[in-house]
């Protein structure tokens, strides 16, 4: 059976795709975890028309096998297959604010204009924190991006130097008041940055006055060329204390400081927030990195700059834990006095979830944006229905925070049972990435059926078994297998 995940990563995913609107939907959605409408779409596609599909596929190799992609897909387990007559409201509550969901652009460069943000918006995004506002004058660089691989997946990691926006702060504010007043149901949230205590009083006022929904302090970009600006102040609680009081006495509107994860813990900064009377917190903005690709040079010189992407994601779901799992700042966010919105790394309705379940009631994307376009929010929004559905969950807020329980300190793990690798033998195809990994990284525990010095000649001739008596369930075998062969057996009681 064809690899669902492997075949849809290598698709292209055109612009206007010559295989066909209903196709390329139905592989987009396959791509990105939304099983349910994949199975849905495939499903309602004659065989012809798949044929015709992949005839149409301009895939610089060899076509994407849609029919049989349509097949693997189709051969789902039964909870995808389930349409529910009705799906469930995503609408949530952030910071005393009403949206339809809890998906948002993120301050960058995907929400730079009126034309962009209208776009987005129209395709299903509840919101946008516009790209941070500064009377700074900001001049960038060229290159300004560049990306970590590995095997050929792209865009692990991104790596980018861009600052703030580039328009007039006027004309900034100008266009965030003709989106507010065009999509009065959309939440508009002005991100600002200044250099002194006037100055972000004096932008959060135009933000107020624009009409906007909120106001995010950005006290997190990396890449500032001056200094006391961007992430100097998220690395000092005490200044984030005093700014974001001063705002917070300015104005009327909920007030957001968005949060660098340059610090060794984002506890301090999280509590300055809390204690300043911020109705909510961003978190995190990029990551401080230095990548080496000669392609990224500007000029001949690398520089340090912000890593967001895939990547960072574990990273910032540590740092959301740090803000929702301390005491105090977890009282906050269950009463309703702060909310946080989470960033890092959200490419699928999955990894949204995972910062819902630790806490958040708000998303922003960004990076996935930047690779896929917009029109992710489509599965965005329809994955993570499905699975409320799936579960008989009716209100999102159901899901906020339910994780929290199981975050425990590693001395709390329990060390007394073990959960040994179970190897699929129909799945298997006796490629022994597993035997490689578990030789020279692991416990020597995966022999083959043969002598090593053998040569293996057929399929079964292969098949890798584990030694009982060696294994210490540690899945790294689980981890490397390319076919998803290896599962998991019962916990058993661990012998010492």
């Amino acid at each position: 059976m064809l690899h669902i995940n492997e075949e849809t990563t290598r698709c292209l995913l055109c612009y206007a795709a010559p295989c066909g609107a209903k196709v390329a939907r139905a592989i987009r959605a396959a791509r990105f975890d939304n099983l349910w409408t994949a199975v849905e779409l495939f499903n309602a596609l004659s065989d012809e028309e798949l044929a015709h599909a992949e005839a149409s596929c301009i895939h610089y190799d060899k076509p994407i096998r849609i029919a049989e992609l349509a097949k693997a897909v189709s051969c789902q387990p039964s909870e995808f297959s389930h349409q529910p007559s009705e799906l469930p409201s995503l609408e949530l509550n952030f910071c005393d604010m009403v949206c339809e969901n809890p998906f948002f652009l993120a301050s960058s460069a995907i929400c730079t204009n009126y034309e962009m943000v209208a776009r987005a918006l129209e395709a299903g995004w509840a919101g946008v924190f516009y790209k941070t506002i500064t009377k700074a004058e900001i001049r960038e660089v060229s290159p300004r991006f560049d990306a970590v691989t590995k095997e050929g997946t792209p865009f692990v990691g991104f790596r980018n130097m861009e600052q703030l926006s580039e328009n007039p702060y006027t004309q900034d504010f100008e266009i965030l008041h003709r989106l507010k007043q065009n999509y009065p149901t959309k939440r508009i949230i002005a991100s600002i940055m200044g250099q002194t205590e006037e100055e972000w009083i004096e932008l959060a006022k135009m933000a107020e006055a624009a009409g906007c929904d909120a106001v995010e302090l950005n006290f997190s970009c990396p890449q500032m060329r001056l200094t006391g600006l961007g992430s100097d102040i998220g690395q000092n609680p005490e200044l984030i204390l005093f700014y974001t009081s001063y705002v917070r006495d300015a104005v009327k509107i909920p007030v957001i400081p968005k949060m660098t994860p340059n610090v060794m813990s984002m506890t301090s900064p999280a509590l300055a927030c809390f204690y300043a009377g911020a109705s909510g917190i961003s978190a995190i903005n990029t990551i401080k990195s230095i990548t080496m690709n000669p392609a990224a040079k500007v000029n001949g010189k690398f520089t340090v700059s912000g890593y967001s992407g895939k990547a960072v994601k574990p990273i910032a779901l540590r740092m959301i834990h740090e803000m929702t799992g301390n005491p105090i700042l977890h009282k906050a966010c269950i009463e309703k006095h702060m909310d946080i919105s989470g960033i890092g790394g959200i490419e699928t309705w999955r990894d949204a979830l995972d910062f819902i379940r630790l806490g958040c009631r708000n998303v922003q994307v960004c990076t996935a944006v930047m690779q896929y376009g917009y029109r992710i929010i489509d599965d965005l929004k329809a994955g993570l229905q499905h699975y409320m559905a799936e579960r008989g969950v009716t209100e999102l807020k159901e899901l906020v925070g339910e994780e929290l329980p199981n975050i425990v300190m590693p001395s709390d793990l329990d060390r007394e049972t073990v959960v040994f690798p179970k190897i699929d033998r129909d799945k298997c195809i006796g490629c022994g990435r597993c035997y490689v990994s578990c030789m020279d990284g692991g416990h020597q525990a995966i022999s083959f059926e043969v002598p090593r010095d053998q040569v293996l000649s057929t399929k079964e001739d292969r098949k890798p078994w584990i030694i009982g008596s060696k294994c210490v369930g540690c899945h790294l075998c689980r981890l490397v297998c390319p076919t998803g062969a290896i599962g998991q057996a019962k916990r058993i009681p661990a012998h010492r």
